[in-house]
């Protein structure tokens, strides 16, 4: 069975050597010091190794049962469910008036990728009803918030996020499902939602359903849409849960992966709804939901990538196969271990190298995000905004590629079920699709983010690293960092003068070069983060720390990542400036 360590040290470093998160001007982030953080990654650790790890498999195998109506979880899954909740853990960062912690969505995030490691399928259900919190939070009434969010806070109540139908997926303005209004302001919701995660489930009381529906005689397209609350069971006005509400699973999906959720068909049959927000604006409520949610699928990306990077590097060194090409490493044994062959060690400083990039980018940009809410900074939330696509999109496609090098390292064994691998690689590819597939997050990037407000936000990412290469252009320890930024910053910048100048002209010019640009960005916002850890690691040397090996196996990992991974910038921009000709070049006829 494979096995799960939570990279608490890398979180550390990230958060202090990094991000000095005890000493930055936000609200809330004093009490961020290292003892803090440690203590709650240490406990989050545990659990992830001891509890939720083992239940990953269990989950896998067993799936989710649907009988009679209703729907069970595997073996296990409720009774850990209960430890998260009585441990606070479902509510870390939410606000304390609704029962909350509090605590910065950064050190939340850290927590979450620990637990999407040890089980992505189980941590599905809490952080889809965080999600739904969070809309709620931005954009319901005082009354729902009361009565919906403390329970929902502590997971009590779940939640779902209901978009998808089965003529429509992206397409949001085809949908069907209606919302008639009724006496006393609720609305009757009729419709069929399909592809709903933790859907439905025995691990809590009620299930709080956000559902976009048209009421009509609205605007016609994604401009008629709303967003209702649709609770399973109706809650009573004094909390107490009522009736059983209008909504029932059809039936749950057979996946390919991520069998532990419940991924339901809803069918809703006038059930009793409550609106959101304002008539005909539910996109801008779900949206909150949404963008919160791809900065969690990225993550998830990570989290797969770190467990099949931990379990690839045990095997490798286990695994007796051949002999180093300079001659025996390991005389007396029978053969040496796989992780004396360069190839095998490209494939896991591949793997290495992106996991601790992305962990710095993803702990970055949760810095943005509380700095953006905390400090209404808005200059933090035009970055972060042009930035969900790259995290969501680039570490997605990225993550999976990840899990498929762990798993080829296991040779045959690879491809056996009883070694857990292929899960890794299950999992993790659904995370390029969901919450919007990785190429209309390619096409949301070049066609609406870069463009927002005047571009300003692009332009502020590019003086980043401008200003960064700028500050640190003296140090020769640096230089392995900011020559390879330097190049790669002018492939970024080459890339948005091409769209610039013929996107205009030939929209499909920059739409064909959309996921090029995405991967292009990614490669240079990992640089950028190899280039701030690069910088701590150095200045941290310079002190002579007790942990010196750990500090040298980051500039050494930084390194490999600058020379080997960075490069590829100049294919995507190859690819990008030979614009769309050979794209569109064939009738639909011809394919």
């Amino acid at each position: 069975m494979p096995s799960y360590t939570a990279p608490i040290k890398d979180m550390q470093f990230i958060l202090h050597d990094v991000l000095k998160a005890s000493e930055a001007n936000i609200p809330g982030y004093n009490e961020l010091e290292p003892d803090f953080t440690g203590a709650v990654l240490e406990e989050a650790g545990k659990i992830s190794s001891e509890v939720l790890t083992p239940l990953n498999v269990v989950g896998d195998k067993e799936g989710c049962r649907f009988e009679n109506g209703e729907v069970y979880t595997p073996t296990g899954f409720k009774a850990a469910f209960e430890k998260l909740k009585e441990g606070g853990w479902t509510g870390l960062d939410c606000a304390p008036e609704y029962g909350g912690q509090g605590m910065a969505y950064v050190l939340a995030l850290a927590v979450g990728e620990m637990m999407q490691s040890a089980n992505q399928a189980f941590m599905m259900y809490p952080g889809l009803t965080h999600g739904a919190y969070s809309a709620i939070h931005a954009h319901g009434s005082d009354d729902q918030k009361a009565k919906f969010l403390p329970k929902m806070v502590s997971c009590e109540w779940t939640g779902t996020m209901n978009l998808t139908e089965p003529h429509c997926g992206t397409d949001l303005g085809l949908m069907r499902t209606k919302a008639e209004p009724q006496d006393g302001g609720s609305y009757a919701i009729t419709g069929q939602k399909i592809f709903i995660s933790a859907g439905d489930h025995d691990m809590s009381e009620n299930i709080i359903h956000l559902v976009l529906a048209k009421i009509p005689g609205g605007p016609d397209g994604i401009k008629g849409v709303s967003l209702f609350i649709v609770p399973k069971f109706i809650v009573e006005d004094d909390g107490s849960l009522g009736a059983r509400n209008g909504v029932s699973v059809g039936s749950i999906e057979e996946k390919m992966g991520i069998h532990g959720n419940a991924t339901c068909v809803l069918n809703y049959d006038g059930a009793t709804g409550y609106l959101v927000g304002e008539a005909h604006k539910g996109m801008r409520a779900m949206f909150t939901m949404m963008n919160e949610a791809r900065i969690g699928v990225g993550m998830q990306g990570l989290s797969q990538a770190e467990a099949a990077y931990q379990n690839a590097v045990t095997y490798a060194k286990d695994r007796l196969q051949g002999r180093a090409v300079t001659g025996a490493e390991f005389p007396d044994k029978p053969a040496d271990p796989l992780i004396v062959h360069p190839d095998i060690r490209r494939s896991l400083m591949d793997q290495k190298s992106f996991c601790e990039g992305a962990r710095m980018l993803c702990l970055w940009g949760a810095n943005l995000i509380d700095r953006s809410h905390r400090t209404e900074d808005n200059a933090a939330l035009g970055l972060i905004s042009l930035l969900t696509p790259v995290i969501k999109g680039f570490l997605t496609d990225e993550g999976y590629d990840m899990t498929v090098q762990a798993q080829q390292i296991y040779g045959g064994h690879g491809y056996i079920e009883e070694w857990g691998m292929s899960q890794f690689t299950r999992d993790a590819r659904i995370a390029m699709i969901y919450e919007g597939a990785n190429g209309v997050q390619a096409l949301d990037l070049v066609g609406r983010k870069l463009a927002a407000d005047g571009g300003k936000p692009m332009m502020a990412f590019i003086e980043l690293v401008k200003t960064f290469c700028k500050d640190n252009a003296d140090d020769e320890a640096m230089a392995p960092f900011i020559g390879p930024l330097k190049e790669a910053s002018k492939a970024l910048q080459a890339a948005v003068m091409y769209f610039m100048q013929n996107g205009m002209k030939n929209p499909n010019h920059a739409l064909a070069g959309s996921s090029d640009f995405m991967h292009l960005f990614g490669h240079v916002t990992l640089g950028l983060m190899w280039g701030y850890m690069g910088k701590a690691a150095n200045d941290a040397l310079k002190g002579d720390p007790a942990d010196k090996a750990f500090y040298e196996t980051k500039l050494a990992t930084g390194r490999y990542y600058m020379a080997r991974r960075l490069p590829a910038v100049a294919t995507h921009l190859a690819r990008i400036q030979s614009g769309a000709d050979t794209v569109m070049a064939l009738d639909a006829e011809s394919f």
